[in-house]
C-alpha cells in the first residue's frame, strides 16, 4: 500500500494509526530516504482523505519516535541514520519566571525519565508589560510556527478573560494536531473536565489536609480566601476545605469563602469584622503573603488574633517575619510526571483525559501553631 492508494479503515484502528504505519512503511522500505522531503500536511489531507488534526498526529508519532524532523518554513523530512533528532516539546507557561513553582516543574521536564532525550523549546520573551492573553497567544503562534511534537500549558489565571484564552489556545493546538499536556489545572471550572491531560497534586485533599491542620490546632472559624479570577484548581480547594468542615459537624453557616484583593486593607478588615475568623486558608501563598502584610498593617497578631496559611510553599515561606505554614508541590516530581504524560499521549492519542497526581506535604511553621 502506498500514500497514491485509499485507506482501507480496518474497524477498530484510529485514521491516524493507519496513515502513521503508512508513512512509517514508506520511510523504512526507502520509498522517503533519509534527507526526502515528506508531502506536506496539506498534500496527505487531499491523497488520503484525512482531517489537518488526524495527519498532524501521525506526524507528531512519528516525530516522538525520531523518524522525521520538522522544520519551520521548509517542511518535514526523514531524519539523517545515525544522527536521529531528538523529539521538541514546547513550553507555554507565561507565568514562568513570576510564579515560582514552574521554575522546579521546567526542571523536572527537561531531565525527564527512564534516559528519553528530547530538545525543550523556550518561547522569547515578548513584552512584559502586555497583557498576559496577548503574551499566550504570542507563544501560541510561536509553537504553530515551530509544530513541536507536543506542548506544556500551565493555562492563564488572574485576568479576567483567562478562560475565553485558554480554551481558544488549546483549540489551536488540537487543530493542528499537537498534544497537549496542562500543568498545575484544567481550562475549565470543576466538575467540568476538559479533554487534556491534567499534572499537579490532588487539589481536593490539599484543601482538606490544611482545613484539618488548623482544626487540630484550635481553630473553628476558618476563611478561605483567595483572589478574583483564581485558577479552577482553588475551586477545588475550596470544596476540600468545605468537605473536612463539614466532616467535623461545622454547618455552613461557619463555612466562610472571600475572593477578594489581599492588598486592600478596607476589604480585608470588612471581612474580619463580617465573619471574625481564628485563621484564614490562602489559595496560595502568594495571596498569603500579601495578606499577612495587610493584616500586620492593621494590628493584627499572627497567629495570636489570626492563624494564617497558604499553599505551594515557596522558597520564601519559611523566611518571612513570621514563617508560613503551606503544602509543598513536588516541583521535580510534577515535571518529570507531565513529561511522561507526554510520551504516552503522543504514542496514544485516542486515549481518554486523565489526572496525573503527585503527593505533597504539609509544612508546618509558626504562622498556624497555637500559642503557648
Amino acid at each position: 500500500m502506498t500514500l497514491d492508494d485509499p485507506l482501507t479503515n480496518p474497524p477498530g484502528v484510529p485514521k491516524y494509526k493507519q496513515i502513521y504505519h503508512l508513512l512509517r512503511q514508506s520511510i523504512e522500505d526507502g520509498t522517503y530516504s533519509a534527507g526526502t522531503r515528506l508531502p506536506s500536511e496539506n498534500e496527505l489531507v487531499k491523497r488520503l482523505s484525512a482531517s489537518r488534526p488526524t495527519i498532524g498526529r501521525a506526524f507528531a508519532q512519528l516525530e516522538s519516535e525520531g523518524l522525521i524532523q520538522r522544520r519551520a518554513g521548509s517542511g518535514t523530512f526523514v531524519s539523517s541514520q545515525g544522527a536521529m533528532p531528538n523529539p521538541s516539546f514546547g513550553l507555554l507557561i507565561p507565568d514562568l519566571g513570576v510564579t515560582e513553582i514552574f521554575e522546579p516543574i521546567c526542571q523536572g521536564i527537561s531531565q525527564g525519565q527512564n534516559g528519553d532525550h528530547h530538545d525543550l523549546i523556550w518561547g522569547p520573551l515578548f513584552d512584559r508589560d502586555a497583557l498576559k492573553e496577548i503574551q499566550a497567544e504570542r507563544l501560541c503562534e510561536h509553537y504553530l510556527a515551530r509544530r513541536p511534537a507536543g506542548v506544556f500549558f500551565a493555562p492563564l489565571e488572574l485576568t479576567e478573560g483567562k478562560d475565553e484564552t485558554n480554551l481558544r489556545i488549546a483549540k489551536r493546538f488540537e487543530d493542528a494536531g499537537i498534544p497537549l499536556v496542562l500543568l498545575d489545572r484544567d481550562i475549565v471550572e470543576y466538575p467540568k473536565r476538559s479533554r487534556y491531560d491534567v499534572v499537579g497534586i490532588d487539589n481536593h485533599r490539599a484543601g482538606v489536609v490544611m482545613t484539618e491542620h488548623l482544626l487540630d490546632a484550635g481553630a473553628q472559624r476558618i476563611v478561605f480566601f483567595a483572589r478574583p479570577y483564581s485558577a479552577p484548581t482553588v475551586n477545588i480547594r475550596v470544596i476540600g476545605y468545605r468537605s473536612a468542615m463539614e466532616a467535623r459537624g461545622l454547618e455552613k453557616s461557619v463555612q466562610m469563602v472571600c475572593f477578594a484583593d489581599p492588598t486592600d486593607a478596607d476589604v480585608v478588615e470588612d471581612m474580619l469584622k463580617l465573619h471574625r475568623p481564628d485563621a484564614i486558608l490562602c489559595a496560595n501563598d502568594v495571596t498569603a503573603v500579601q495578606l499577612l502584610t495587610t493584616l500586620m498593617r492593621l494590628g493584627v497578631r499572627i497567629p495570636g488574633d489570626v492563624r494564617v496559611t497558604g499553599m505551594d510553599d515557596l522558597k520564601y515561606a519559611s523566611l518571612l517575619q513570621v514563617p508560613l505554614t503551606s503544602i509543598r508541590q513536588p516541583g521535580l516530581a510534577i515535571g518529570a510526571t507531565a513529561m511522561m504524560a507526554m510520551r504516552d499521549r503522543v504514542a496514544n492519542p485516542e486515549l481518554p483525559a486523565r489526572n496525573f497526581h503527585v503527593d505533597f506535604e504539609l509544612m508546618v511553621r509558626d504562622s498556624s501553631k497555637r500559642e503557648l
